[in-house]
């Protein structure tokens, strides 16, 4: 009894790109893998059936539309805090002074600008 041959991926890769690429016969294929040319045909046959990478270190078209998606996710993302960024300051109502939060913390401020010892953080 004969015992069954393993290919990696590569060389199964190689000789469909053989066949498919270079105009080569299956057969012509075979023979100068020195492998049946039943299995070359198995391969091919893959291949063009396969939704799934063809060359190692390929991605699938489902692998592809998942990280599209999470890409537009962060661009989305990215555009939200963009914009916040960029509306203007908002005033206290009443006051024309703007509130800074980091410094509004650290120096007291009223509803009223008419408190002596109260000027509007610039």
């Amino acid at each position: 009894m004969k015992k069954q041959q393993r290919y990696t991926p590569e060389f199964r890769a190689e000789a469909v790109k053989l066949v498919s690429e270079q105009g080569l016969s299956q057969e012509t294929a075979a023979k100068r893998l020195a492998i049946p040319k039943g299995t070359v045909a198995n391969w091919v046959a893959a291949s063009k059936a396969s939704t799934g990478p063809s060359a190692p270190g390929a991605r699938s078209a489902a692998e592809l539309a998942a990280e599209n998606a999470r890409l537009r996710k962060d661009l989305a993302e990215a555009r939200m805090e963009r914009d916040i960024l960029k509306k203007r300051r908002r005033t206290l109502p009443g006051s024309r002074c703007p509130v800074r939060v980091h410094e509004a913390m650290a120096t007291p401020f009223s509803r009223q600008n008419n408190e002596p010892g109260v000027t509007c953080i610039a």
